[in-house]
Order: structure tokens, then C-alpha cells, then sequence
């Protein structure tokens, strides 16, 4: 996938890093739901660490996750989550 560092991915990405409870929680979401997206850890990434500093105004929010429609989610709950996916 050549969008990772975009508003505008062509599927979700999500940034986030190993030892986040934040971020574990939001991919348990995706995957029980059976929502595909790209995970992308920032530990690793030095380009995706500074992408999501510029999106979350200078700090490294995860997760961090981007949707194709441009929306961006920044350390969402499990119901925000379920909002945005219009799950109950």
C-alpha cells in the first residue's frame, strides 16, 4: 500500500505501538468485527511517527487511525469505535 502517510488511505490505517492498552483495544475492535486495516507500528517507523505528529498538532497520539473517507480517530474507546461503524 503506497498511502500510509495520507488523510486519504485507500483503507484504514491505524498507528499505534506494541504496549498501548489503547491501541490493543482498538484492533480487539476491528478484529472481532471483521474490519480490515493496516497496522502500522510506530515504534519502528520514524516517517509514520512524525506523520502522526503532524495530524495530532506536534504529539505522538495513539492509536492514531485514518480512514479513506479522511476522517481521523485519535485514541478512540470501544463505543466511539462501534459509533463510527454504526455497530451496536
Amino acid at each position: 500500500m503506497s498511502d500510509l502517510y495520507t488523510l486519504k488511505p485507500s483503507q484504514i490505517v491505524m498507528y499505534g505501538t506494541d504496549t498501548c492498552p489503547d491501541c490493543h483495544r482498538a484492533r480487539t475492535f476491528f478484529d472481532s468485527n471483521q474490519i480490515e486495516y493496516k497496522y502500522i507500528g510506530v515504534e519502528k517507523d520514524q516517517e509514520a511517527t512524525e506523520f502522526i505528529r503532524q495530524v495530532n498538532n506536534g504529539l505522538r497520539s495513539v492509536p492514531t487511525i485514518i480512514f479513506p473517507d479522511g476522517s481521523v480517530l485519535i485514541e478512540p474507546g470501544w463505543e466511539e469505535l462501534a459509533q463510527k461503524f454504526q455497530i451496536s
